[in-house]
């Protein structure tokens, strides 16, 4: 076996077919195993598996356990030299599976690996990130940015994306690692119930020592979204549902960076909602949606003890 490929399902039947069957299409010359870990769909996501991928494993969930909980579920199922986590509405080409195989069996240190992402119109997707802190959170937010122009973005992509590029973090919709990773620091820490784990798993494996690479060689087809907007209002910008990717990202820094980081984070965001809501009156506007967002935080940040635990 050479690669274990391992999607997790949430009420994402419509997807399926298309996910697996590139997926099955792309195996070429490698030995593929395929798990699917459903998240207690309330479509007949789990029906459409049984039917017609009979040859995957499927590990049925009685409750949604988040998405970084399921794909450790799976762990156990895993064979080969490494280990693919693969979203549902993300959708490889033919040569994905072996160019990437490929490019991480000539580099030995590289521990995980991301490929070109775009989305239906053709548009490229951030694929190849900085690590977020609070401040460049702050000056994107704000807006700032185009005054601090020094300041590292987390989604810059303002730069050459058809070369191979060492990188801080790469999305999860296509993530290739190694399983001596995994055997060494695991996989995702189960505090995350959705958003951050694999900037959290990323900042642990370069911590080791190992590499994040970017490869352009091969692009996957990214919808974004499909599963979280099934549960709640998505962002306008980066499509998350707002109450998980805010427990995350208090946990996350918290976690790798200190109580201080995490207070300065809060703090940060507070005055990024102030200076919005200022923008928006100087316009004439009325503030939408910054004082629910600063409170919402704020809540979170008492919720979990000072992102010291997960509400989830």
């Amino acid at each position: 076996m050479d690669l274990t490929a391992i999607l997790v399902s949430y009420n994402t039947e419509r997807l399926l077919p298309e996910a697996l069957g590139r997926l099955l299409e792309a195996r070429s010359r490698l030995a593929v195993k395929v798990a699917v870990v459903d998240n207690a769909s309330r479509d007949n996501s789990v029906e459409l598996l049984r039917r017609s991928f009979p040859s995957c494993a499927l590990i049925e969930n009685r409750a949604n356990v988040g998405f970084g909980r399921a794909n450790n579920q799976a762990l156990p199922l895993v064979e080969g030299r490494y280990v693919l986590l693969l979203n549902t509405d993300a959708f490889v080409a033919e040569d994905t599976l072996e160019k990437t195989v490929a490019y991480m069996d000539s580099h030995p240190r590289c521990g995980i690996l991301g490929v070109r992402l775009v989305g239906r119109d053709g548009r490229l997707q951030p694929c190849a990130r900085h690590f977020p802190t609070p401040w460049n959170l702050f000056v994107a937010r704000t807006g700032l940015n185009r005054l601090l122009a020094g300041t590292r973005l987390v989604d810059d992509l303002s730069w050459d994306h058809a070369s191979v590029r060492a990188c801080d973090w790469v999305p999860g919709c296509y993530y290739l690692v190694r399983k001596e990773v995994i055997d060494q620091i695991g996989l995702f820490d189960p505090r995350y119930f959705l958003y951050y784990e694999e900037v959290d798993h990323c900042f642990a494996a370069k911590r080791a020592g190992w590499e994040v690479v970017f490869f352009p060689g091969t692009s996957v087809l990214h919808l974004g979204g499909e599963s979280a907007k099934s549960d709640g209002e998505l962002t306008p910008g980066g499509r998350q549902v707002e109450a998980f990717q805010i427990e995350s990202e208090l946990l996350y820094f918290r976690k790798n960076h200190g109580l201080a980081a995490v207070c300065g984070h809060v703090v940060l965001t507070v005055l990024g909602d102030g200076i919005l809501a200022l923008k928006r009156l100087l316009r004439g506007r009325g503030p939408r949606g910054q004082g629910r967002h600063a409170a919402a935080v704020w809540s979170s940040f008492v919720r979990t003890r000072w992102a010291a635990r997960a509400t989830r």
